[in-house]
């Protein structure tokens, strides 16, 4: 249990009457370096499959650290499973979607041909390509070159080559970041759908509102998590009137217990 009342070994939630599912992540102890300095602080963690978790907090509070080490792209200390596996295991690469904050796509190609090669990396787990095209939003752009997208539309297409691959986990790192109100609501409606097929969603976001779109939040500040909790249950032990003006209580909350240590 975490201090002040909240805890981070709650995962999401489990269909009714279902029996608990092993976790998709766990994490026990996580430290991570560099350059000398300690950048995450003895994390531990569990995701529930089926579950869509905010990673809340602000710029430069470890989210991207955090999401490197459960792809398998950041040297760490202590005990993680990612599906089962050590992040990065060759049994677990091509069931982990990752999106990160710069596209990774090949901008010589067009979207439609992008979302093909990986699609046919996804293989039998590939979902429709005109359907992921009409999700993010660039069916009408899908056979232009990327490297005539906006730096919008480009993040667009790193994310729709993440979602046609048919994810078990599913991480994204600020990926309704500029995209217009539309299309973040049918973002989140996928995000949402993938859950209920039993996939694990992890998105993190610096926008408190977005954590009412999750089934938990955790709350990240300087490379602790503050709460494991719901946007509900965040407005109602802090008696805030918003999400982050809720978050900032938490925040004050923690320094007055680290002051009177």
């Amino acid at each position: 249990m975490m201090k002040n009342g909240w805890s981070t070994r709650r995962g999401g939630r489990a269909p009714t009457g279902a029996v608990a599912s092993p976790s998709a992540v766990r994490v026990r102890g996580l430290r991570v370096r560099r350059g000398g300095n300690e950048i995450l602080h003895g994390l531990d963690l569990e995701l529930r499959p089926g579950s869509i978790i905010g990673l809340l907090g602000p710029s430069g509070c470890g989210k991207t650290t955090l999401m490197r080490v459960l792809v398998g792209v950041q040297h760490y200390e202590g005990t993680i499973e990612v599906l089962g596996k050590r992040p990065g295991a060759p049994a677990v690469r091509d069931r982990v979607g990752y999106v990160t904050q710069a596209a990774a796509v090949y901008k010589d190609l067009t979207a439609r041909q992008n979302l093909r090669y990986f699609a046919a990396l996804a293989g039998r787990r590939a979902r429709d390509i005109d359907e992921v095209l009409d999700t993010v939003g660039l069916t009408d752009l899908a056979d232009r070159r990327v490297s005539t997208f906006s730096g919008g539309e480009t993040g667009r297409v790193s994310l729709a080559c993440a979602l046609v691959a048919g994810p078990e986990l599913l991480i994204l790192d600020e990926p309704t970041v500029g995209l217009d109100p539309l299309t973040r609501e049918g973002l989140w409606a996928t995000f949402r759908d993938l859950a209920d097929a039993g996939a694990t969603l992890l998105i993190s976001s610096h926008v408190m509102d977005e954590a009412l779109r999750c089934d938990r939040v955790l709350l990240m500040r300087a490379g602790r998590f503050l709460a494991s909790t719901t946007a509900s249950e965040l407005l109602e032990r802090t008696g805030a009137d918003t999400l982050d003006a809720a978050f900032l209580d938490v925040v004050r909350r923690a320094e007055r217990g680290e002051g009177e240590r």
